[in-house]
């Protein structure tokens, strides 16, 4: 009995599948956003407005009026930290609390709920170590990772729980993965171009000895590659009528163009601080994006309904 009234308990207040999808879609915003603000430290060379972590100063937690606004600045995106973490937290709350339970959601919450704290290191990393670009643009990636985790997160709610099955034929899934890969590498050398450029986080801060005027053109020939790849992918699930690919591959096209031009317009004018930002959020669009087009490679059956319980036939004379 006591263990019937737990169960009841526990189910009390459950979630509904509508209410886990748009907490899942608010952890993906919140660690956009993170991104973003966290370019903001960078570009107004606030990166070491609180000069030592976890603290702000050797004394304080929390930023002083002696560090004036860059120490808010700095001091702030700490702050946001913990709610992208209380969202994430909230997410792995509602998974537990779902019904009926959906295996492959909880390790999903729970890597994004972990990876925040371990992308908060890294972040203090970088401020022990003066911004070593290096550090930073792992920070970046990490919060990539923990994005990406995210996007799967919400897309997985909404499937059945059945077996995978591709929409598309082999060579073309392999063909994403390969656009996924290169969509990839292009963020990688992203942090790159970053880390040989101006906008060092702080007047102070060294730079990572790269060529700029070279690894941009590195990226750029990157890039290139990768639309070229998106506009095959597009016209292959076209070709195999894969309607549902083809838009998505459509998207990250739009998304990859928008973004090129941005990083052109920003090269060419010498890295105006407003349009890097924009160019950081173009990247997390470029993520989910390349993403939604994977997705849209395979889908979700239902899963089988249970088998019927064998009949247990009575033992001969049970009933003498």
């Amino acid at each position: 009995m006591r263990r019937i009234r737990s169960v009841k308990r526990s189910v009390r207040f459950p979630v509904s599948s509508t209410l886990l999808r748009r907490l899942a879609l608010a952890s993906i915003i919140a660690n956009v956003a993170i991104v973003v603000t966290g370019g903001a430290v960078r570009l107004t060379a606030s990166g070491l407005g609180c000069p030592t972590w976890p603290r702000c100063t050797d004394d304080s937690y929390t930023t002083t009026a002696e560090m004036g606004v860059h120490g808010v600045i700095e001091f702030g995106n700490r702050l946001l930290t913990f709610a992208v973490g209380i969202i994430a937290l909230a997410v792995v709350l509602a998974v537990l609390a779902h019904r009926p339970r959906r295996r492959g959601l909880l390790p999903l919450a729970v890597g994004v709920l972990f990876g925040i704290p371990a992308q908060a290191v890294i972040g203090g990393i970088t401020v022990l170590t003066d911004l070593n670009p290096w550090v930073v643009g792992l920070h970046f990636l990490a919060s990539m990772a923990v994005i990406a985790a995210a996007y799967a997160l919400w897309r997985r709610i909404k499937e059945p729980d059945g077996p995978v099955s591709p929409t598309v034929p082999a060579p073309l899934r392999t063909l994403a993965w390969i656009t996924t890969a290169v969509s990839a590498s292009v963020l990688v050398v992203g942090t790159w171009v970053t880390g040989s450029g101006p906008h060092a986080g702080d007047h102070g801060a060294a730079r990572n000895g790269l060529d700029p005027t070279q690894i941009s053109q590195v990226h750029a020939d990157g890039v290139f590659l990768l639309i070229g790849l998106s506009v095959s992918l597009y016209f292959a699930f076209r070709a195999v009528g894969a309607e549902r690919a083809a838009r998505a591959a459509a998207v990250l096209i739009a998304v990859e163009l928008g973004q090129g031009v941005i990083g052109f317009v920003q090269y060419f004018t010498h890295l105006p601080g407003v349009l890097v930002g924009a160019h950081m959020l173009g990247s997390c669009l470029v993520l989910l994006a390349t993403l939604g087009v994977l997705f849209a490679t395979r889908e979700r059956l239902p899963a089988a309904p249970p088998a019927p319980a064998e009949p247990v036939a009575e033992p001969v004379g049970a009933g003498a």
